[in-house]
């Protein structure tokens, strides 16, 4: 607050694209959750185009909330 710090809210972090991008150049799209057993993100797929990887990401969206 006073300190110019803002915090997002817990809610929409969910929401926020795990996509990163690969040493190769790829894309490669990261669950938001860990895994309890190796404290590592799933990987949910590695595409070639950023467009690529954000048109899968609204799919897992969608079915995610079917």
């Amino acid at each position: 607050m006073g300190n110019g710090i803002d915090l997002v809210p817990i809610l929409l972090i969910k929401f926020i694209p795990m996509i990163r991008k690969l040493s190769s150049g790829k894309y490669r799209i990261y669950s938001i959750k860990k895994d309890a057993k190796t404290n590592k993100r799933k990987n949910l797929g590695t595409f070639d185009s950023l467009a690529d990887a954000k048109k899968h990401e609204q799919e897992i969206q969608y079915f995610k909330h079917k």
